[in-house]
């Protein structure tokens, strides 16, 4: 058990990570727009990303699993460690990248080092999510601010009531925000050490039981909001008003809209409907909500012309996206040759 939770601490590293670079766009908007302190709004995305991450964190564990059969926990802790790595020194240049990116990037550099096979049918399908997901977070954002403006000009709001129902709308939209980074983004967390685990059940006192693996998010959700509460200041203040200044109005449509996105790529309800049903699937993997929350800001800059976008700071972005997979194979890929030759490990 020792030996497990050993490995497991460079799950709880890329936690934090993830909480430090991610926790931003939950709530990053309406801390920038001055309708919600820092504070208040880390304590409500530190509640709802453990509760989505343990109640519907599984969608996305096993497409990673396939991605790559890393079957013992010395890998997966190199795996996790490459990835914390990457996104850490991202968080610390003030980029916000995709943590999604950083673990399938680790992922890669570990079949290309154990010389196994890579399923390039399934990683072509998460990195079409890397485009997918900025786009459709847009055009969700688009399409939400021209209804919300036809309905406002049918049924127009009061000043005063239209800002008590955008600041209540931003911390319901954010909680939920939370609770889907949890659901779709503790897969990057802890998924590969799903086939090592061996926590045991947990017993709650509202007479419910959490399975080992529920227990395992568990502990990686808590990491997430210990990096949310720590260090994704800085990362609030860049989605809050430097890529563009937004209002409290603009501010909820941006959150809602990358929730939306989360969402709908971990919801296994949402994908059995669809597959019941004879529809297109959307598939069950961890997108990245910087992304999403990125995409959603620049659907709302464009129609307003574009010029209010920092369009230097969106290309810094673009190119962490690009640098984030790569940077976290060969880190993945480079230490393990050290362990495996060097030390033997």
């Amino acid at each position: 058990m020792l030996i497990f939770l050993l490995f497991l601490s460079s799950g709880l590293f890329l936690g934090w990570s993830l909480g430090a670079n991610d926790g931003a766009t939950t709530f990053g908007t309406a801390v920038g727009s001055k309708m919600l302190k820092f504070k208040n709004a880390a304590i409500i995305a530190s509640v709802f990303v453990i509760i989505g991450a343990v109640l519907a964190g599984s969608g996305g564990a096993s497409t990673l699993n396939t991605l790559g059969n890393i079957n013992t926990s010395a890998g997966a802790f190199i795996v996790e460690l490459a990835a914390a790595l990457t996104i850490y020194l991202m968080v610390r240049g003030k980029i916000i990248t995709s943590t999604s990116q950083a673990i399938v990037g680790a992922i890669i550099g570990w079949n290309f080092y154990s010389l196994k096979s890579t399923d390039y049918g399934l990683f072509s399908t998460i990195a079409s999510t890397w485009i997918i997901c900025p786009i459709l977070s847009g055009l969700f954002a688009i399409s939400i601010y021209y209804i919300l403006k036809s309905i406002f000009k049918i049924a127009p709001v009061s000043l005063l009531k239209q800002d008590v129902y955008i600041r209540l709308c931003l911390i319901a939209s954010g909680a939920f925000s939370a609770y889907a980074l949890g659901a779709n983004n503790i897969a990057n967390v802890m998924g590969v050490f799903v086939k090592t685990n061996i926590l045991n059940p947990l017993p709650l006192p509202i007479g419910i039981e959490l399975n080992s693996t529920q227990v395992l998010f568990l502990i990686g959700a808590i990491a997430i909001a210990v990096g949310i509460f720590t260090y994704s200041k800085k990362n609030t203040e860049t989605v809050g008003h430097d890529i563009m200044q937004i209002s409290p109005f603009v501010a909820w449509i941006v959150v809602i809209s990358q929730s939306l996105v989360l969402f709908i790529f971990a919801s296994p309800a949402l994908h059995n409907f669809l597959l019941n049903h004879n529809l297109p699937t959307i598939p069950l993997v961890p997108v990245s909500s910087s992304q999403a929350t990125i995409g959603a800001i620049m659907g709302i800059g464009l129609i307003k012309g574009g010029y209010c976008i920092n369009w230097r700071l969106i290309f810094r972005m673009a190119l962490g996206w690009v640098a984030t997979p790569i940077i976290s194979g060969l880190i993945c890929y480079i230490s393990l040759f050290v362990l495996m030759n060097i030390f033997g490990i």
